[in-house]
């Protein structure tokens, strides 16, 4: 540990001037609240020969200002590197990169506001005069003040959090941040501990590859870091030497106290110092915060404690310090209790209580008091009410009730994934001049220590503008008693019609009666006047409007007249569909799709009535209109007849075969026919040789007097549509047996694959072809598979192979062959 050099800043009597007794105030500046390092001397330097005062190169007086001084300064530079901060006074939080820890702590409820940054990541490269690590440290001389009482603490509190770059040196070596206090030239070493990453100081002669203890680092706070080191590995060897090592370690924020008090009226020097290792090849910085309270132990912690929560005091810890707390009545200690923080489960305190800590170490014996009360957990409750406005200018009142707790702020959402904060704390909020739908909820706490929660909220529902639109169209010829294609509809509306209206010259406007909220109006065939009609809308709660007007002006000719029917058919795949249609009125008329229909006439329909009987025949699904004009009325009369085909039905029967005397032989037929419920019938023909010729698997079985037979098998759907499809069994006489040609001609127009012919064989269990070397050509386990002639997608060539086969018989015996083919090209 470093001594320190006689020139610093001395303060006396500088002290601030609240209400608090002179005898516990703090000194000016202890905790950085001048933004600056006034009134702390500072020093940086180099520890090439070892930890002693010889290595400090540069000092900072605390009675000067910069460049060689503190007085308003915010960073001094690491030695002999301008462009480094080695020394930093913080005021605005951040987040370390290596321990992600904030640079500003909130410890336990109690909230620093200024930290001191002590080092970098700056290392120094060993030999070539250059080695050493970066020294830093600051200096506070205090003057101790006078007590009120004998005995009275007069105490000091800092925080400190600490990232440490393992050097695998021996301990004494390893990069390092301390703290030290000194009464004249004696170190009260209870109040000075230094932190550095243990080692089994097992290093080599050239320092290095000491094994890290990482258990005993672990046990004092230490972590390590996911963030490799910014700098290459000083002890690499050759190409090595460039890698960055993951082996950084961070201890994050930790309070420290110290008892002043049995040096009433002296002067104390405490210093805070972080070196790099003393080879200079690994860096370490710290971060250290104080508090401004010097007037004795003080515990963090909620006094407002939420019943059934589990909450945690503290105090800031003595070097090597024992602890002893104790808590209200019922309440549980969760752990132990000597540690400078508690965990407590928390009962219902009816009359109050306290809960008390004594620290106790070779320097000082602290005791601190906290009052305690207890508070219900939160309730949230619920706001009300939903409510309904038009979009702009509107207001809804929200209140928040049945909650226990006050509301801290409430939240808004128009989407449900992104909420917007409003500062207000009262249960009640207004919402005004909304154009989104929105939702509210108000965020409640009863106390510092239960659980926030979310109320119940409250949905805003808004509606746009209503938008009255058109009608389409504007203007319609209406000719006399025209029954259909008279439709007039709303377009560009915004909202629901809530009734039409009907108007004789579209001034005065008449209410339909009953009420009509359909947004379309088939316009009567009763109608003979001329006619404006137009539709009242109205989006939610917002004002109703009228559409645009349309016009029906009544043609004094009649509208075509016809009957028509089907208008549905459903039929089979490649039938036919038979239209019936008679025209009473009409001077014209014409199909669509008319090139797959026959007797449709010549497009006149005379004499009147006329009746057609047209017959369609599509191969899908086809809609036929019927058009008819009258001569005067210029709109069309359409009929429409819709055709629906339903798919072919294909039935596969299997692949042709062949059996031997007395083998039973199963079939099986399928149909891709999905419109019959339990599958189509199917009836198979001729009967011979089947055990019943109505379902979809007989079982054959054949005499010697037969050599073979064709069956055909129908599949009939429910809606009468079929398929068919057929199969050829061939009756050996022999036994059942596996039959191989003897040659084959690949490329060939027949005979161009090589493969068994098994007959009465229940399972083929191979086939397979080799050369006259004996390398495997081809092999099968599948019947009607065969060999091409080819190896790996090349031709062989023409000569002969050796093939061998096996297979089991209908009757579960062995049939195994083997002999040669000519390959012939």
């Amino acid at each position: 540990m470093k001594t320190f050099l006689p020139a610093f800043c001395l303060l006396i009597g500088c002290f601030s001037g609240s209400a608090q007794s002179p005898s516990q105030v703090c000194p000016l500046n202890n905790n950085f609240s001048f933004k600056s390092l006034t009134h702390w001397f500072a020093y940086t330097g180099n520890n090439v020969a070892g930890n002693d005062s010889n290595d400090i190169k540069q000092r900072y007086d605390s009675s000067v200002g910069p460049p060689s001084g503190t007085l308003g300064a915010t960073t001094i530079y690491e030695y002999n590197l301008p462009s480094t901060p080695g020394i930093q006074v913080l005021n605005a939080n951040s987040i370390d990169p290596y321990g992600n820890f904030s640079t500003v702590p909130n410890i336990n409820g109690y909230k620093y506001t200024n930290t001191l940054l002590l080092g970098s990541t700056a290392i120094t490269r060993s030999g070539g005069g250059g080695g050493g690590g970066y020294v830093r440290g600051v200096k506070y001389r205090i003057n101790v003040p006078p007590g009120d009482f004998p005995g009275q603490p007069y105490t000091m509190t800092y925080a400190y959090a600490m990232v440490l770059e393992n050097g695998t040196h021996n301990s004494n070596d390893q990069p390092l941040f301390s703290a030290t206090l000194l009464v004249g030239k004696d170190t009260i070493k209870c109040a000075s501990p230094g932190y550095f990453l243990p080692t089994l100081n097992n290093a080599n002669p050239r320092d290095a590859g000491a094994t890290l203890d990482s258990a005993l680092a672990k046990s004092e706070g230490f972590s390590p870091s996911r963030k490799a080191s910014p700098n290459a590995n000083p002890n690499g060897q050759g190409a090595g030497a460039s890698e960055h090592l993951f082996d950084v370690w961070y201890k994050p924020w930790t309070e420290v106290t110290f008892d002043l008090g049995p040096y009433r009226g002296q002067q104390v020097v405490l210093t805070f110092e972080t070196d790099n290792c003393v080879p200079g090849g690994h860096f370490a910085y710290s971060y250290i915060a104080l508090r401004n309270t010097c007037g004795g132990l003080d515990i963090s912690g909620p006094q407002s404690a939420c019943i059934g929560s589990t909450l945690e005091y503290s105090i800031p810890g003595l070097t090597g310090a024992n602890y002893q707390w104790t808590v209200p009545p019922g309440w549980t200690i969760v752990g132990s209790t000597d540690s400078s923080v508690l965990k407590v489960n928390v009962v219902d305190l009816p009359s109050g209580g306290t809960v008390a800590v004594t620290e106790q170490n070779s320097c000082a014996i602290l005791n601190a008091t906290l009052p305690v009360t207890t508070v219900p957990p939160t309730v949230a409750g619920a706001v009300s009410a939903d409510n309904e406005v038009c979009t702009g200018i509107n207001d809804s009142k929200l209140v928040l009730g049945g909650n226990v707790g006050d509301v801290l702020r409430w939240i808004s959402t128009t989407d449900g994934t992104h909420y917007d904060s409003i500062s207000n704390t009262t249960p009640s909020l207004d919402a005004t001049n909304l154009t989104t739908t929105t939702r509210y909820y108000a965020v409640v706490q009863n106390g510092e220590s239960c659980k926030i929660d979310t109320a119940t909220g409250a949905k805003i529902t808004v509606d746009p503008q209503t938008v009255g639109g058109s009608l389409s169209p504007a203007n319609f010829l209406f000719c006399l008693n025209q029954d259909k294609d008279a439709l007039l509809k709303l377009t560009g509306q915004v909202g629901l019609p809530v009734n039409w209206q009907s108007s004789p010259d579209g001034s005065a406007w008449t209410d339909f009666a009953p009420t009509y909220t359909d947004s379309s109006y088939e316009i009567p065939a009763a109608l003979s006047t001329n006619t404006f009609y137009r539709a009242v809308l109205q989006s939610g709660v917002c004002p109703p409007k009228v559409s645009a007007p349309a016009a029906v002006t009544i043609v004094q000719t009649p509208f075509p007249q016809a009957t028509s029917e089907p208008a549905d058919t459903l039929i089979c795949y490649n039938t036919k569909a038979t239209l019936n249609a008679t025209i009473t009125i009409g001077t014209s008329y014409s199909w669509t799709n008319a090139g797959s229909l026959s007797g449709i006439g010549n497009g006149t329909p005379s004499p009147l009535p006329y009746s057609m009987q047209a017959t369609a025949f599509p191969l899908t699904t086809t809609k036929y209109v019927l058009s008819v004009e009258n001569a005067g009325c210029p709109n069309l009369r359409r009929d429409t007849f819709k055709v629906r085909v339903l798919p072919p039905i294909l039935v596969d029967a299997g692949n042709d075969t062949a059996v031997v005397v007395d083998q039973p032989l199963q079939l099986h037929a399928t149909s891709n026919d999905t419109t019959t419920p339990g599958g189509d019938q199917f009836k198979w023909t001729p009967s011979l040789g089947l055990d019943n010729p109505n379902i979809a698997d007989p079982l054959g079985i054949y005499s010697a007097e037969m050599d073979s037979i064709r069956y055909f098998v129908t599949a009939t759907s429910k809606y009468g549509c079929i398929g068919t499809a057929q199969i050829l069994v061939k009756v050996f006489k022999t036994g059942p047996d596996i039959f191989v040609p003897s040659a084959f001609t690949p490329g060939g127009a027949t005979n161009n694959r090589f493969r068994p012919i098994p007959v009465g064989i229940k399972t083929l269990q191979y086939f397979k072809v080799y050369n006259r070397w004996g390398q495997l050509m081809y092999s099968t386990t599948r019947v009607g598979d065969g060999w091409d002639g080819r190896q790996n997608g090349q031709p062989l060539p023409s000569g002969t192979y050796v093939w061998v086969v096996q297979g089991i018989t209908f009757n579960n015996k062995l049939s195994y062959h083997k002999g040669t083919v000519v390959l012939v090209r």
